[in-house]
């Protein structure tokens, strides 16, 4: 599929990855993994593993991880996960640096903002409500209340929402399933190298920009004060 030329003006929704772009749950996510295997007496997941499959949805990532499990006992490592999941707090997952003031400037520079995750509704929120970011973002889409990366219909959904097309919006993400889903639609991206997969996992999918830390994206956008009026018919 040949991707549209990266035109950073004509940009108005920017939509983000959230664990490994925003956050660093990396040590959250897999010692959960390990520790929810443990539990249900499967075969433990080594860490570089558990790291592969963070970005998907929770029971795809489950079953990426083992494929031999049927429904019955991906249902229980599910419920283990989410039950000891839970235990973690916020600042156990801080943000990377500086993600918060990227975020402002975004939401000055006058873009929309949206989260495509592999989280849950409920994981999402907690997250947000922790951190006092209900109104940071305009709308969110996670894996159990749509499709899982990569499969791109939580991409669809939020331009869907904007009004937008996919050459108006541009994705940012740490994973390769982020980078396939956005290709997929021909969307421009975004890749950070600072989250869960390494730049040689990424590449494949041609990002139209690389990211060392969250300030590089913010400057790749231009948002330093570049006031984008909503469109027409958004509420």
């Amino acid at each position: 599929m040949a991707t549209e030329a990266w035109d950073p003006e004509r940009i108005r929704l920017v939509v983000l990855d959230w664990d490994g772009t925003l956050v660093d749950s990396r040590q959250a996510i897999v010692s959960t993994l390990q520790a929810t295997f443990q539990e249900a007496g499967h075969r433990v997941p080594s860490p570089e593993r558990c790291q592969e499959v963070i970005g998907l949805g929770l029971r795809e990532a489950l079953a990426a991880l083992a494929p031999e499990t049927d429904e019955d006992q991906r249902d229980l490592l599910q419920a283990v996960y989410s039950r000891r999941f839970q235990g973690f707090g916020a600042g156990e997952m801080p943000f990377f640096p500086g993600v918060l003031q990227g975020l402002h400037r975004l939401r000055e520079g006058g873009y929309f903002m949206g989260i495509a995750t592999g989280k849950s509704r409920r994981g999402l929120d907690r997250m947000l409500q922790a951190w006092g970011l209900g109104d940071a973002f305009h709308a969110t889409r996670c894996a159990d209340e749509t499709a899982s990366k990569p499969d791109p219909r939580m991409l669809r959904e939020l331009l869907g929402t904007f009004r937008a097309m996919p050459s108006e919006a541009v994705y940012v993400g740490d994973t390769a399933f982020d980078m396939e889903m956005a290709y997929r639609l021909d969307m421009p991206r975004i890749a950070v190298t600072y989250g869960m997969h390494a730049q040689s996992r990424l590449a494949p999918w041609q990002p139209q920009a690389w990211a060392e830390d969250f300030s590089q994206i913010v400057k790749h956008l231009g948002a330093g004060g570049l006031v984008r009026p909503p469109s027409e018919g958004y509420n």
